[in-house]
Formats: C-alpha cells, sequence, structure tokens
C-alpha cells in the first residue's frame, strides 16, 4: 500500500462549501472562488502575476468560518476575460472596483500576493472607503530585484508560449521553496489556463508591468503609503525569490501603524507552501485577535 498523501486542488477543497461563479464587472466576465456566509465581513484573495484563484485553494476554508470570502480570476488572469489592451495598474483598479459593485460589496479586505499585493495597496491609496483591512504578501512593485524580474518575464512567457508540463512545472517551482510543494494537479490546472487560444497574447499584455521602466511609473512613493490608514499586515518568507526580508521590512515602515511577519521556510506563495500557519496569522490579524 502506498501511503504518500495525494494532493491535488480537489483534495484542498473537499469539505468546504464553496461556490465558482463568474460576475459582469464593468464589461469584463470575471472567475471567482467563494466560500463563506453572505452578511459575514467580506475578504478578497489578488493572486499574482500570471496566476489564478486556485493559488488560495488551500485558505478558503478556513477563512470561510469568520469571511465572506472570494479568490478571483484578476483582469486578464485565468479563467477571465482578456480584453484587447494593457493591464496596467489603474486598469487593475477599475476591475476590482467594477468586481465590487457586481458583488454587491460596498468595502472588503483585501489579501494580495505578488501583483495582487501591488494591485491591492494602490488600491487602498485610491479607494480607502472601500478597504476595511489590507494584507500586502510579499507584494510586488517597485521593491523587486531587476534580476528577479527577468527571470519572472523569462518563465512566464516560455510558459504562455509552450505550455508543456515541464515549462509550467518549472515555472511554478520557482515560486516554492519546496519544489516538491508543486503537485501534478497544481500543474494541470495552470495548464489547462496557458494552453487557451487567448493566453498567448493575453500574457503579453499582462507582462507590460513587468519592465523596470513601468515598476517605476506605478511605484507609489512615501507620501503615497503613508496615506494608507488601514490596519495592514505586511507577511514576507525568508526565502522569497523576488525580494529580501529588508525589503519587506522597509514597505513596512513607510505603512503608518502596520504590522510585519516573516513566514519560514517559505518562498513566493505562503499561503500555499505553509497553509495552517499562514491562516492563522492571517485570520488572527483580520479578526484583531493579538498574538
Amino acid at each position: 500500500m502506498n501511503d504518500t498523501k495525494y494532493r491535488s486542488i480537489w483534495a484542498d477543497l473537499q469539505g468546504v462549501p464553496f461556490e465558482q461563479g463568474y460576475l459582469d464587472a464593468g464589461g469584463v466576465k470575471t472567475r471567482f472562488l467563494r466560500a463563506g456566509k453572505r452578511g459575514a465581513p467580506p475578504l478578497i484573495f489578488l493572486h499574482g502575476t500570471g496566476g489564478h484563484a486556485e493559488a488560495y485553494v488551500r485558505n478558503l476554508g478556513a477563512h470561510s468560518a469568520h469571511f465572506d470570502t472570494y479568490a478571483i480570476d484578476m483582469l486578464g488572469h485565468g479563467f477571465t476575460d482578456k480584453p484587447e489592451f494593457d493591464y496596467t495598474i489603474p486598469r487593475y483598479l477599475e476591475h476590482l472596483n467594477a468586481f465590487m459593485d457586481a458583488a454587491g460589496l460596498q468595502r472588503a479586505s483585501l489579501s494580495g500576493e505578488s501583483l495582487g499585493g501591488w494591485v491591492a495597496s494602490h488600491f487602498a491609496v485610491n479607494h480607502p472607503q472601500r478597504v476595511d483591512k489590507l494584507v500586502l504578501n510579499t507584494a510586488g512593485g517597485d521593491r523587486i530585484d531587476p534580476t528577479a524580474l527577468a527571470r519572472l518575464r523569462e518563465l512566464t512567457l516560455q510558459a504562455a508560449d509552450d505550455p508543456s508540463w515541464e515549462r509550467l512545472k518549472t515555472r511554478l517551482e520557482w515560486l516554492m521553496y519546496d519544489k516538491g510543494d508543486v503537485h501534478d494537479d497544481l500543474i494541470a490546472s495552470r495548464q489547462a489556463i496557458y494552453a487557451a487560444p487567448t493566453m498567448k497574447a493575453g500574457m503579453r499584455r499582462i507582462l507590460v508591468l513587468h519592465t523596470i521602466e513601468a515598476r517605476q511609473k506605478f511605484a507609489l512613493g512615501e507620501a503615497d503609503w503613508a496615506k494608507i490608514k488601514h490596519p495592514t499586515l505586511v507577511l514576507w518568507t525568508d526565502h522569497d525569490p523576488t525580494a529580501k526580508v529588508d525589503v519587506g521590512e522597509k514597505l513596512a515602515s513607510m505603512i503608518p501603524g502596520s504590522k510585519f511577519v516573516v513566514m519560514k521556510d517559505c518562498g513566493h506563495w505562503p499561503q500555499f507552501e505553509d497553509a495552517d500557519t499562514f491562516n492563522r496569522i492571517h485570520i488572527d490579524f483580520l479578526l484583531g485577535r493579538a498574538r
């Protein structure tokens, strides 16, 4: 008998009451996963570059006990529409704003990983009345190391142009400290997305932000970070491939009253790599429980 635990996206969701659906967000058909009771405090998870809602399958169940929890496919990502324009920060903000309108959410906590953190921070600055609490999880932006930025762009383009098993496996392994966290079902899920006919062109629209010039153009300055008055958690890892711990610490220092936490033995997807620790830290913060 093989006692090795089989790992899959469905196994992560077994026993979790959830729905998969689509909403029209300002003319953009937008896919979401949702768990939790309507009327509970809303929470929206935002994934990173080239990602999709499955980045949060290990978090939906724990959070659904406390929050009306959404994980969305962001503009141009996953199974969400890929309109024919470049996906810049203002476009992501417009899309998120429209999604909240379509979902009937006047205000929500935002938790963004990588690109999702970049978008969430801009949203908090530009639409402060719509944000409750903010979590920036290995957040992207102008702080990313140029070498890491180039590597991310290279691997993502390769995977979009040739969505073979090995290309996608390499792209996903780049995210993880323990490469063994990349299981077959995760690869197959991403392969289904990247093999879509619209993905090759869509990926180039996603990657317009992956240049030094774009990072500088859409950077938040110290005065912008100081405008964030929402309770904020900056969560980093000790093996993030995009930026070292001191970068996250500097970011946290610019947000008044923010909390800074480092997760151990994780790369760029701590919510997936060590879901139990992430869920505990994340839920405690959102509920205002001191640890």
